[in-house]
């Protein structure tokens, strides 16, 4: 399918010095503040009972997290959101929008992480903070509104390459039983597998194939780590007993064929999967870019209409 005009608006006035643009932004500080720098809050923010910024105690020190309680009286299921940005750039704020959106319409809350990053934090930093707040919740839900039983995970990009290690470290170490994980663009292989949409939308289509090679000098400690499926999820050699995923993908994006290959391998696992190509589109459309890619909307109905029903028999 052709390239979306709204996503196409986007590529054109993407400005050379972009942060996805690794190969010109060598320095992760710099690529911070500009990737800051080229995005901008909504105004018009979706409604929710309450924001609060808390932390949450980590393997390295406390956690900072943005907990977003839905309007009514709880407790409500958890869905436990980690940003993308490569392991290395990024904020809860630029997800401000999306969490507040599925916070509203499934009736959950939302604890998106401010996870450590690369490279002042490599491999595995970011995985272990990810498992901690789920653990966490496990155990202290409550303080936040939430039950404790109830927990889902989701992520885009990077933190959708965090949402699937967590599921498979809960499930391998005996943590808490996940209803879903929502996987959006996920990062789940590695540049160089020989993936036909790393070659197809190497460059030109706002994530490049350069940025995800840079992503990963900054976050493996060495090169052992590639082969780790809590690095990577397609190194697994198992993936049956994983919660239910929904799995969400953008034509135009070198780690499409990733995610679809997940989705495949999840099924055959005997995994309940449902995975959505969102023709014409970008990386970046559920979070990032949700107000600008009138998609976004379908995206996170299918969010919320998932959430809902992995809990809709709970009390």
């Amino acid at each position: 399918m052709p390239l979306d005009p709204e996503a196409r608006q986007i590529i054109d006035r993407t400005p050379a010095e972009d942060p996805n643009q690794a190969a010109e932004l060598p320095d992760a500080a710099t690529m911070r503040e500009q990737f800051r720098l080229m995005w901008t809050m909504p105004d018009d923010l979706p409604p929710v009972g309450g924001v609060a910024d808390t932390t949450i105690p980590g393997p390295a020190g406390d956690i900072p997290v943005r907990v977003y309680t839905p309007e009514g009286q709880g407790p409500f299921p958890a869905f436990v959101w980690y940003h993308g940005g490569g392991w290395t750039i990024g904020t809860l704020d630029e997800n401000e929008f999306a969490c507040r959106t599925v916070c509203a319409d499934a009736e959950v809350v939302v604890v998106s992480v401010d996870y450590r990053l690369a490279p002042e934090n490599p491999f595995p930093a970011a995985a272990d903070d990810a498992y901690a707040v789920v653990s966490w919740l496990a155990e202290h839900g409550g303080e936040f509104g939430a039950d404790p039983a109830r927990i889902a995970v989701g992520g885009e990009s990077a933190g959708g390459n965090l949402a699937a290690v967590v599921a498979l470290k809960a499930r391998d170490l005996g943590g808490p039983a996940l209803g879903l994980q929502i996987l959006v663009s996920p990062v789940l292989g590695h540049p160089d597998d020989g993936r036909a949409s790393y070659e197809q939308f190497s460059e030109g289509y706002f994530l490049s194939k350069a940025s995800m090679e840079w992503f990963f000098t900054t976050y493996p400690s060495d090169a052992r780590d590639l082969n780790d499926p809590y690095l990577l999820p397609l190194r697994a050699r198992n993936l049956e007993g994983l919660p239910r995923a929904l799995i969400l993908g953008a034509e135009y994006d070198v780690l499409r064929d990733e995610g679809e290959e997940y989705g495949k391998e999840l099924e055959a696992a005997g995994v309940d999967t449902e995975v959505v190509r969102y023709d014409g589109l970008i990386h970046g459309f559920f979070g990032l870019l949700a107000t600008e890619l009138t998609a976004a909307k379908d995206a996170h109905a299918r969010a919320v209409a998932a959430l809902r029903s992995a809990f809709s028999g709970g009390a």
